[in-house]
């Protein structure tokens, strides 16, 4: 199965939206040059599927734009629901990632919630750690390498502190 990058987003504080970029250097073992998600741990990277964004657009927020969710890539073409902890994803020719979470508890008054009302990042994003780095741009390919069932609960190697 093969999807598409279609929008890569960073921002310099956590907790905050992010805004689209048109590359992006990604870095081993520390995730996007730039990025207030990056550095020594297992969450250097977040992803969101392009359809549940659109699910909330349709739940009322037709405004809502990439990043909102504090989402460093948005993607297409790839059932996340069927990608447990330990899958290995490629984006474009070069970066390679690992899935080490699924979900994640929001931030206490995090600013997302407070401007979308929702926060799907607790239920359907997912985070990874970065293998290989390389340089992306939207429009790179994303090819499952190993998909490993969600259901299969692993523990992983990560690189930091959590």
């Amino acid at each position: 199965m093969t999807g598409t990058v279609l929008s890569i987003c960073t921002s310099p504080r956590k907790g905050h939206s992010k805004s689209p970029v048109q590359r992006a250097r990604v870095i081993d073992r520390h995730g996007i040059e730039g990025d207030a998600h990056a550095g020594p741990w297992h969450r250097q990277l977040s992803l969101l599927a392009v359809g549940d964004i659109e699910f909330m657009r349709a739940r009322g927020l037709p405004g809502l734009r990439f990043g909102s969710f504090a989402e460093n890539l948005v993607v297409s073409g790839i059932n996340f629901d069927r990608l447990g902890v330990g899958s290995r994803l490629r984006l474009g020719r070069e970066v390679e990632i690992i899935v080490t979470q699924i979900g994640k508890e929001c931030h206490t008054a995090c600013a997302i919630m407070a401007r979308v009302g929702e926060c799907i990042m607790p239920t359907r994003g997912l985070f990874a750690e970065v293998v290989r780095g390389g340089e992306i741009a939207p429009g790179a390919a994303v090819e499952i390498l190993e998909a490993v069932p969600r259901e299969t609960r692993a523990m992983l190697p990560t690189t930091g502190a959590a």
